[in-house]
């Protein structure tokens, strides 16, 4: 029986990664679908890359593109905006210059979507965020995701990027969401990911949380340096690796809508870090 691991949103977790790799390859899974978001909000990327380029010379693998490689290959097109030291951007930039070549080259290698087949087994369409974009949402009883499964070739998609584990069924169709190995949401801090097995019908699945050393992930944020060049970004980090609760997006949210209340306006990436402190002082946990 074909045993395949489904690994999304590593987000340069590179202890989760490593983590969920042993514990695939140990029950015998020789095949990983990996959906996007490799880096981002973590330290020391090329610890990730190296990981993942080791796991593809040893096993069949297939990469997607997420949202998080449009920004380092958007970037790379025009290098504004983002500075070092900045809890909006401080992160994205610290991830870009820790980029080689051969990483830039491998993004753009990877596809938006791709439909795989498997001998005898029925056909799967593997995503970051949707078929059709990479930051768009597969959510639960949402006319644009039932649209979205109507159209699809395939009665199986694979997706990420919510950072949350979870299926959908609608028509005879299913989406199973990975969640994320890195930064998962509603976890309780363990890493998640999926395990399908393969028969002539059906796609079994199993829904994988895991254990790993949380507290060596946050040591790296202070022993890195990157607590000092996005110091509010870490701390929601810090907290969403510990809980799995409060994602960045509700904080940058909150941030910026203290910016616009404050200043008039206010278009990103331009946050002042006292917007981020006041909105980190009132969504995070003392």
């Amino acid at each position: 029986m074909l045993k395949i691991a489904v690994l999304s949103d590593i987000h340069g977790n590179y202890t989760a990664l490593q983590k969920c790799l042993d514990y695939a390859v140990n029950i015998g899974v020789d095949t990983f679908i990996f959906l996007g978001d490799y880096l981002g909000e973590l330290t020391y990327p090329q610890k990730t890359m190296d990981i993942l380029y080791s796991i593809k010379e040893k096993k069949t693998c297939f990469f997607i593109k997420g949202n998080k490689e449009d920004y380092w290959l958007n970037y790379e097109k025009d290098p504004n905006g983002w500075k070092e030291y900045d809890s909006t951007t401080g992160c994205l930039y610290y991830t870009y210059q820790n980029l080689k070549q051969k990483d830039i080259q491998f993004f753009k290698s990877l596809l938006l979507k791709e439909e795989l087949k498997f001998n005898g087994l029925l056909p799967i369409t593997i995503c970051h965020g949707s078929p059709r974009k990479t930051n768009e949402k597969l959510l639960p009883g949402n006319d644009n995701t039932f649209q979205i499964i109507e159209n699809n070739p395939s009665n199986y998609i694979l997706c990420g990027h919510t950072h949350k584990q979870g299926k959908i069924k609608h028509n005879e169709k299913i989406v199973l969401n990975a969640g994320s190995v890195g930064v998962p949401l509603d976890s309780n801090g363990k890493a998640q990911f999926i395990i399908l097995k393969g028969t002539p019908d059906i796609w079994d699945y199993e829904f994988i949380s895991i254990e790993y050393d949380v507290e060596k992930v946050v040591a790296d944020l202070h022993s890195s340096g990157l607590n000092k060049k996005a110091p509010y970004w870490c701390k929601v980090s810090e907290n969403l690796l510990r809980t799995g609760t409060i994602p960045h997006s509700m904080v940058l949210a909150r941030a910026m809508a203290i910016c616009k209340d404050n200043f008039g306006e206010c278009i990103w990436p331009n946050i002042p870090e006292e917007c981020w402190e006041q909105a980190v002082r009132e969504l995070l946990p003392e």
